[in-house]
């Protein structure tokens, strides 16, 4: 897992041959501006999610992991709590779902942390994570993108 800033983005292109792409899709687009949908960068090798929900208390969220695809989670507007887990100390609930590249998890534990207005974390699939949690258990708008970077 990485937590950082959006403008630090670039330091981290050599993760993947793909976060080049990813890097130069935020470039150029005003990520305030976009509506909620998908934007294919490289089609299903990569693309964007745009997403605008309400954060919910942490009971209501769930623990989840991919195999297929990398996160980054850019929040563009607003802040949320996000849970974090090595997969090693969570038991899955929900089998993987291939079709849609997740499986649930229990944990007993796990580190939150904020992400603010221009923050990302990027996930990997060891990382099992809670997103959209309210802050302080206050719930409030966020505009997040979602970048998938297939592995």
């Amino acid at each position: 897992m990485i937590i950082d800033t959006v403008a630090n983005l670039g330091q981290y292109a050599g993760v993947h041959p793909r976060f080049k792409q990813a890097i130069e899709f935020l470039n150029t687009h005003d990520v305030k501006q976009l509506e909620p949908g998908k934007y294919e960068i490289d089609g299903s090798h990569l693309f964007a999610l745009v997403q605008h929900y309400e954060t919910k208390q942490k009971e209501q969220s769930i623990w989840e992991a991919h195999r297929k695809y990398f996160d980054i989670q850019i929040v563009a507007e607003g802040e949320e709590t996000l849970g974090h887990s090595p997969i090693g100390l969570t038991e899955v609930t929900t089998a993987y779902k291939e079709e849609s590249d997740y499986a649930l998890f229990s944990a007993d534990s796990g580190n939150f942390f904020t992400l603010k207005e221009g923050h990302f974390a990027f996930f990997a699939p060891q990382d099992v994570h809670m997103p959209c949690v309210a802050v302080d258990g206050k719930p409030g708008p966020v505009k997040k993108i979602v970048i998938k970077v297939e592995i």
